[in-house]
C-alpha cells in the first residue's frame, strides 16, 4: 500500500463516521420532530373543545349582562318615578297635613284652657356644653 491508498482509505474511514454520525443525529431528529407532532395533535385535539366551551361561556356571559343592564336600567326608571311621586305626594299632602295637625293642637290647647284645666307652660330646653353638676358626678362615679 502506496500513501496515496493510506490516505484515501483514511479519508474514505473519516466520510463513513462523518456520514453515519450524521444518520444517527437525523434519526434522533426524526423521533423528536414525531413526538413533538404527537404531542401538538394532542394538545390542539384538547384545546379546540376547550375553546368551543370558552366561546360559549363567553356568548352566555355577554346574554346575562345584557340581561343585568336590562333590569338596572328598569330600576333606575323606577327609582326616577318613586322619587317623583314622593315629592309630588309630599308637595301635594305635606303642607295641608301639617296646617291640619297644628290646627288640632291649637284646638286642644284652647279646649283645655277654656275647660279650666290649664296645661303646664311648656318647658324651655337649653343646649349648653356643660352638664348639670349631678350628671357629670354621675359619669365619673361610672367610670372609676
Amino acid at each position: 500500500m502506496s500513501g496515496g491508498e493510506v490516505a484515501g482509505l483514511l479519508v474514505a474511514v473519516f466520510w463513513a463516521i462523518l456520514v453515519s454520525f450524521l444518520a444517527v443525529v437525523l434519526v434522533r431528529l426524526a423521533q423528536t420532530l414525531k413526538a413533538a407532532t404527537k404531542l401538538v395533535t394532542g394538545v390542539t385535539e384538547q384545546a379546540v373543545p376547550l375553546l368551543g366551551e370558552a366561546s360559549a361561556t363567553v356568548r352566555s356571559a355577554q346574554t346575562q349582562l345584557d340581561r343585568v343592564d336590562a333590569i338596572a336600567t328598569d330600576v333606575q326608571e323606577v327609582t326616577s318615578n318613586a322619587s317623583a311621586l314622593s315629592s309630588t305626594v309630599s308637595t301635594a299632602f305635606g303642607g295641608p297635613l301639617v296646617k291640619v295637625a297644628s290646627f288640632g293642637y291649637g284646638v286642644r290647647r284652647a279646649l283645655s284652657r277654656k275647660n279650666g284645666a290649664d296645661a303646664p307652660p311648656p318647658r324651655k330646653v337649653v343646649v349648653s356644653r356643660t352638664l348639670p353638676a349631678a350628671r357629670r358626678a354621675g359619669r365619673r362615679r361610672g367610670k372609676g
